[in-house]
């Protein structure tokens, strides 16, 4: 096994941007024959985070920093901003909490711009910071790591717990954190990486430096990006994969409610309180429940974000899949998801999904 100096990770480069090649002009792609297709219910710019909360509205986040309420009854679907929190290179993850309450997550960026902040919004009142994630994980290095800095921390998924506390996936530091209503942090669990072997479809070099030869096996490290609570009360982690982003090698996680510390390891996978749900999966970004156990699950590329920003995926078609329990999946809307981001269930079986997630977009019905 080798360790290569072009081993970093795709959640450094969500947070400086450079996976925003040729993003803007991407086109939603022609659909699979027989296949249901998404329908726009409300435009975005950047749209990414979604969730539907108690009331049965849709809370979206876009690129510029803002937060809406989309309710999507009749004919008309209507938009209601009700806050914003600093704007990123992409949007805010959000989560809605208890009524009247809505989470948004900022990712990696400078000190003191806001970035990697977990806020909470109420209707006419400013965005409040709850917990400052990087600050955190500052006292809390990735004891896995294998590039860049331990402390290094993007926070990139969120989702809320009836109890009032948060539950966050931080993209580089390769953990699922619990946020409380006081700010206090805990580390649930952490996510090791795993080997995986570079595929064929890479070029023969990166940035003026050769690569390994397909099919040399590589530590990759996990990059925790997504979270969601099933149906059954467990926490669920969702992977992107790092460097070399091999396709299918991205896993599900489920996690015990109030675990503390728990590791998720791909060498031990059905060992400890995370224990792994599903296997096979290429850069996931986002997670939500489904029923009888059941997850969804957004591909950002088919064929890896690495990929795409070698220009080998044109267009960048994503996925969205539900997984239920032993890992069996079903594809929806398989071909007519360009740079998807979020996924959220609602009533009456239908799901919400966000994208693209760069450049012009919309919140998007199926079903």
């Amino acid at each position: 096994m080798v360790r290569s100096s072009h081993a970093r990770t795709a959640a450094a480069l969500l947070a400086t941007g450079a996976l925003a090649v040729s993003a803007v002009a991407a086109a939603p792609a022609a659909g699979a024959k027989g296949s249901s297709g998404p329908s726009p219910v409300a435009q975005f710019d950047g749209p990414r985070g979604v969730d539907v909360d108690q009331a049965g509205r849709i809370v979206v986040g876009a690129a510029d920093g803002t937060v809406s309420l989309v309710t999507d009854r009749g004919r008309h679907p209507k938009v209601h901003e009700i806050g914003s929190v600093p704007a990123g290179f992409i949007a805010p993850a959000v989560a809605a909490g208890r009524p009247g309450q809505v989470y948004a997550l900022t990712s990696a960026g400078a000190p003191g711009t806001g970035a990697a902040t977990l806020y909470l919004l109420r209707h006419r009142r400013a965005a409040k910071p709850i917990a400052d994630i990087a600050a955190y994980q500052v006292s809390d290095p990735d004891p896995y790591n294998q590039e860049g800095v331990p402390e290094e921390s993007n926070p990139y998924g969120v989702a809320a717990l009836k109890d009032g506390s948060v539950l966050v996936a931080d993209a580089a530091g390769n953990d699922l954190l619990r946020v409380y209503p006081n700010g206090h942090i805990v580390t649930v669990a952490r996510l090791k990486p795993r080997v995986v072997e570079v595929p064929e479809e890479l070029p023969d070099e990166m940035e003026g430096e050769p690569l390994p030869p397909a099919g040399t096996p590589i530590l990759a490290e996990a990059v925790a990006t997504s979270v969601t609570v099933g149906s059954d009360g467990y926490w669920y982690v969702g992977e992107l994969r790092g460097f070399p982003a091999t396709p299918g090698t991205s896993q599900i996680w489920r996690i015990k409610p109030g675990s503390r510390n728990a590791v998720c390891d791909p060498e031990r996978p059905n060992k400890g309180d995370c224990r792994r749900f599903a296997d096979g999966f290429t850069s996931i970004v986002d997670l939500g429940p489904g029923s009888h156990g059941s997850v969804y699950a957004v591909e950002l590329v088919k064929q890896s974000w690495l990929q795409w920003e070698l220009g080998l995926a044109d267009p960048p078609v994503g996925s969205l899949f539900r997984v239920r329990p032993g890992g069996s999946r079903t594809e929806l809307a398989d071909g007519q998801l360009i740079l998807p981001g979020g996924v959220d269930a609602g009533a009456h079986g239908r799901l919400y999904v966000t994208g693209p997630v760069f450049g012009p977009g919309s919140l998007m019905r199926i079903g």
